[in-house]
């Protein structure tokens, strides 16, 4: 993503904003809400003269408008984000409409923004200059290719073939090209991940086969296959010492850490009113919340309140296991400094 920020006064303040990708998209599902103001160059019907004999065919044209949003709608399947709302600058002021941010796709938002929208900001803008790393989790007759999005790991392709002490002797050398070429599109980092030694035969494979991506190759010891794997990378740092992105490596341990302080009967809190106590009492040192919850007005106060003093806010995507189970635990948590009764 690309941004540009206007002068700001208390927070608020206008940023004009380039998504440049589907992560882009989710990141800006985020930062707009109802109740900003959007203005963009979109489409809007020009009603033609109404003298004529033969009405012609009414035409879209391109305008700037700003609308104060009412809804978005973030559209996976379709690569798009729907921002809807009432038109308060520009033509038909006080009609409906709808802008259809696309990557590639300017828009300007005016806000108040909080510490975890700009931090959320700087963090799609680092991204956007380097390759995605993907993480390839292998074991005897499967392997899975995931791309890490910002949102999560996103499963690419899975090949799946007979392969081991039993089967064909044949059937490995074979699995091993299949593999290779599934992976040879990839031109950023590709992290070899999973249990025994099967990684470290494919990586000799693949340094046969295409020398420059094996250059850009990490082993990952891990005890887990699938998507188990993917979270033990991001649990051991790996990706964090790969790119300046390491949000995903923070939400594994957070979650970690809160799940063995609840296991442990530590200082912990999950649920909405539970944490609002321990931030009452200043005790929060870290606050969790799902980002699915960030339209929520009580949820943003909680959030200002807890930075305010100076704790940590740590916002976790519903897409991966991570944000998953903060969900299940009501979609906020704490870690506290001290208990609180």
């Amino acid at each position: 993503m690309k941004a540009e920020v206007s002068d700001q006064k208390q927070e608020y303040g206008e940023i004009r904003l380039f998504p440049e990708n589907a992560d882009d998209l989710w990141h800006l599902s985020h930062l707009v809400s109802p109740g900003d103001l959007v203005f963009a160059t979109t489409f809007r019907t020009v009603d033609a003269p109404s003298d004529k004999i033969r009405p012609e065919k009414l035409e879209k044209k391109p305008v700037r408008l700003g609308i104060r949003v009412e809804r978005v709608e973030l559209h996976d399947y379709s690569n798009r984000l729907r921002i809807s709302g009432i038109i308060e600058h520009g033509m038909d002021v006080g009609a409906h409409h709808t802008i259809n941010v696309e990557p590639g796709y300017e828009i300007s938002v005016i806000r108040h923004w909080k510490p975890h929208d700009l931090e959320r900001i700087e963090r799609a803008v680092k991204a956007s200059v380097h390759e995605p790393v993907h993480v390839l989790a292998i074991e005897e007759g499967e392997a899975v290719l995931f791309r890490m999005r910002q949102s999560g790991p996103e499963e690419v392709t899975t090949v799946t073939m007979g392969s081991g002490k039993g089967s064909d002797t044949d059937s490995r050398p074979a699995f091993f090209a299949r593999v290779a070429e599934e992976v040879s599109p990839v031109r950023g980092p590709l992290v070899i991940a999973g249990p025994g030694f099967i990684k470290e035969d494919f990586f000799r494979f693949l340094a046969t086969r295409n020398p420059g991506l094996a250059e850009r190759v990490i082993l990952v010891e891990t005890r887990r296959p699938g998507q188990g794997a993917v979270g033990e990378v991001l649990g051991q740092g790996v990706l964090d010492k790969i790119t300046e992105d390491v949000q995903l490596g923070r939400e594994v341990r957070a979650v970690e850490e809160l799940l063995m302080r609840i296991a442990k009967d530590l200082p912990v809190a999950y649920g909405k009113r539970d944490v609002e106590t321990a931030v009452d009492f200043g005790a929060a040192e870290e606050v969790m919340v799902c980002d699915s919850l960030l339209h929520d007005g009580g949820i943003v106060r909680l959030l200002e309140k807890a930075e305010q003093q100076r704790a940590r806010v740590t916002i976790l995507s519903e897409r991966f296991d991570p944000g998953k189970q903060l969900a299940a635990l009501g979609g906020v948590a704490a870690l506290l400094r001290f208990r609180i009764q």
